[in-house]
C-alpha cells in the first residue's frame, strides 16, 4: 500500500505567521502545529517535520517510528539548549505511517487530529490532549459542544524536546480505499465534523479535498492557521510521485530542503 495525498496550508486572515507545518510522502504524512502563546511555534513545527521527512520508504515497524520521534524531539530540545530564548517552544503532531508488513501506524500528541473515512463513514482516530477533552471525559461538557468551548485551545500534551514528553503511537489495520484526514485545530475548531465528512465523501481527488477542507475553515472565519492533509490508501503498484511535499512553516523555515528535490503545496 501507498498514499496518494493532497496537502494545503494557509496562514489565515488573523495571523501574521503560519505556525503549522505538514508533509506527505508515499508512505507517511503528518501535521504539526506550533503551540500558541510560546516562542517560535513555527520553528518547533518546522523542525519536527524537517527531521521526519528524511525517511523515504515504509516503516519497519511501530518501534522504529518511536525511535525516529524520539530523535526528532531531541532536535527540538537542541534548539532550546543552543538558544535559551526558545524555552517553552513546543508543537503538536499527528501523523500516519505505512509499514513494510502492510499495517498503518498513527502517532499523536496535542490537539491536531486524524480522521479515517472508510466505507463512507468518518471516525475520529485521535483523542485531543486538551483541557476541554478532559471535561468531556468527565461528563462536564457534551461532546457536541466541545468544538465551541471558549477554552478549547488549551492543550495538555505536546513535544517540547523534553525526555518526559508523551506521544501516543498505535498500530492499525489498513485497506485500499481508506482516506485519512490530518488537520490542525484551525480546521476543527471552526468546521463541524459533519461538514468535513461531507466534503471528504464528495471530492475524490485528495489535492482538491485538502484545499476544500482549508477553504471550509477560512469561510467559517477561522482565527488560526489552517492546514489539511488528505491521504488516500492505494495499491502499491499505482503511480505515485515519490517527491516529499511540505507546506506551511516547513517550507518557509527550511527553504534549503526544497533545493534538494522537495516540493511545496
Amino acid at each position: 500500500m501507498r498514499f496518494r495525498a493532497g496537502i494545503h496550508s494557509d496562514v489565515g486572515a488573523f495571523r501574521d505567521v503560519n505556525q503549522d507545518a505538514a508533509f506527505t510522502t508515499p508512505f507517511a504524512a503528518a501535521v504539526a502545529d506550533g503551540v500558541g502563546g510560546g516562542p517560535s511555534g513555527d520553528l518547533a513545527s518546522a523542525a519536527l517535520v524537517h527531521r521526519l521527512i528524511t525517511q523515504r520508504g515504509p516503516l519497519r515497524d511501530a518501534a522504529s517510528l518511536v525511535e525516529r520521534l524520539r530523535g526528532a524531539n531531541w532536535d527540538l530540545g537542541a534548539h532550546v539548549r543552543r538558544d535559551q530564548t526558545l524555552t517553552g517552544m513546543a508543537t503538536t503532531l499527528t501523523g500516519v505511517w505505512l509499514t513494510a508488513d502492510g499495517e498503518l501506524v498513527v502517532a499523536h500528541t496535542g490537539d491536531s487530529r486524524g480522521y479515517l473515512l472508510r466505507g463512507g463513514e468518518l471516525t475520529r482516530e485521535t483523542r485531543d490532549d486538551s483541557f476541554v477533552q478532559a471535561l468531556v471525559d468527565q461528563g462536564l461538557v457534551a461532546p457536541e459542544d466541545a468544538w465551541r468551548h471558549p477554552r478549547r485551545n488549551i492543550i495538555t500534551a505536546s513535544l517540547r524536546g523534553d525526555e518526559d514528553d508523551v506521544i501516543h503511537v498505535e498500530t492499525r489495520g489498513v485497506a485500499a480505499g481508506d482516506r485519512w484526514l490530518l488537520c490542525s485545530d484551525g480546521v476543527t475548531d471552526y468546521v463541524p465534523e459533519a461538514d468535513i465528512a461531507g466534503l471528504l465523501r464528495a471530492v475524490p481527488d485528495p489535492v482538491a479535498a485538502a484545499r476544500g477542507i482549508v477553504d471550509l475553515a477560512l469561510e467559517a472565519a477561522s482565527r488560526d492557521n489552517v492546514t489539511a492533509v488528505v491521504c488516500d490508501v492505494v495499491p502499491s503498484d499505482a503511480e505515485i510521485a515519490s517527491t516529499p511535499v511540505v507546506a506551511g512553516a516547513a517550507a518557509s523555515r527550511y527553504p534549503e530542503v526544497l533545493e534538494d528535490g522537495l516540493a511545496t503545496a
